[in-house]
């Protein structure tokens, strides 16, 4: 974010059953379905989705899978999700295709290791992690609240809860920042899908609770309910893959932190964790969010850089916000002392060969609770002690 104090920033948030999610869903389970079965299996899938149509594309080295176990589980994915509808549905009436094949010898030369060479990242590029204090997961605020309106609203809707609301769903919200803190919500934007029979007045009655449950007080009590939009448009009843065709990869910036920090530009769903784009990604958080833990800093940005086939990253930046050079140096040097950011070392440190990345795929891969099973491990703060020396 820039070094204006006051001012506007909005971020928003898609549901599972948006067509890009639905097909990030489906790739990561691709990659936890062969890391299951290998904790060293490489994935790259691709995922598209259209009215009832799916098409998987890419390159595994792993255990042999069949066809017909991947197509099963994708029609998990799409039941699990909610969708059983004409234009599409988790039965037979949608086709899946699979296209996935072996990794390029290439590509895995430049990656495996051998003899003394350690091994190198999978892909060139630049990953950034970001944390602030403005909620207390460390998250911006805009898009803590959008992700959190869409989860509560899916919750409610699996259970049987919320009923006529189907799985396609967006969010939109605007904080007003004064003296760099977010102060107040501007206004709250809530697109979703709804089954015929509803009128948009019923769809917004629905659906305003899940923006009170979501939105602290404090941040609502100047609220205008002008500035509350459900479903502008009008009607949302053809929605999914059928209503837009999904991809893997298109909702990175939903993924990440709402466009309040920079972006690399690598998607995370359907890779495996000796992809740089995601484990890199996972690691700066990880330590921006350790350092803002640490409380030396409110805010903090960590950029790293790799190139294919080389382990080390080439170069660390930090942005601490406060113009402190020997605070800044302070920080860089103990990156460097204490984290091993070669792609083996960051597996290693965060514990990212295991079938964790299915549930990544919706509602952001930071900000999140980690779990038992190692998932969002790059969520933990047991690092801050490092920032404190």
């Amino acid at each position: 974010m820039s070094n204006l104090k006051n001012f506007l920033f909005t971020s928003e948030s898609v549901s599972e059953g948006h067509p890009d999610k639905v097909s990030d869903r489906i790739s990561d389970m691709v990659v936890d379905t062969y890391l299951s079965g290998d904790p060293y299996s490489r994935v790259a899938c691709e995922t598209l989705t259209t009215t009832n149509k799916v098409v998987l594309a890419g390159e595994v080295r792993g255990p042999e899978i069949s066809k017909d176990e991947i197509i099963s589980k994708v029609r998990n994915c799409i039941k699990d999700i909610g969708y059983d509808q004409e234009g599409f549905t988790w039965k037979e009436a949608t086709k899946i295709e699979s296209h996935l094949h072996s990794q390029s010898a290439d590509i895995a030369m430049g990656v495996d290791s051998s003899g003394n060479k350690d091994e190198g990242a999978g892909d060139q590029g630049i990953m950034f992690g970001y944390a602030c204090n403005e909620t207390d997961v460390l998250m911006p605020a805009p898009i803590h609240y959008s992700h959190k309106i869409l989860k509560l609203m899916a919750e409610d809707r699996k259970s049987g809860k919320l009923k006529n609301i189907e799985p396609d769903s967006k969010s939109q919200v605007t904080f007003e920042y004064v003296n760099g803190k977010p102060s107040k919500v501007k206004s709250v934007v809530i697109s979703s899908q709804h089954s015929p029979n509803l009128n948009q007045t019923e769809v917004k009655e629905l659906l305003r609770p899940y923006m009170l449950k979501s939105i602290p007080k404090e941040f609502l009590r100047e609220f205008n309910e002008n500035e509350f939009y459900v479903n502008p448009t009008g009607n949302f009843v053809i929605g999914g893959p059928d209503g837009d065709c999904g991809l893997t990869g298109r909702k990175i910036i939903v993924d990440t932190y709402g466009g309040a920090a920079p972006h690399g530009g690598g998607a995370f769903s359907g890779k495996d964790p000796t992809k740089v784009d995601r484990s890199a990604a996972y690691a700066a958080r990880y330590i921006a969010k350790n350092v803002v833990a640490s409380k030396i800093s409110e805010k903090c940005l960590i950029q790293l850089a790799y190139a294919i086939g080389v382990s080390k990253p080439l170069s660390i930046y930090v942005d601490l916000f406060d113009n402190d050079l020997d605070k800044n140096k302070f920080v860089v040097d103990k990156i460097k002392e204490n984290f091993d950011l070669s792609p083996r070392g960051i597996r290693e440190m965060l514990g990212l060969n295991k079938p964790i990345y299915e549930k990544t795929a919706a509602y952001g891969h930071f900000g999140r609770v980690p779990e038992k099973d190692g998932a969002f491990s790059w969520e933990n703060t047991n690092k801050t002690d490092i920032f404190l020396k």
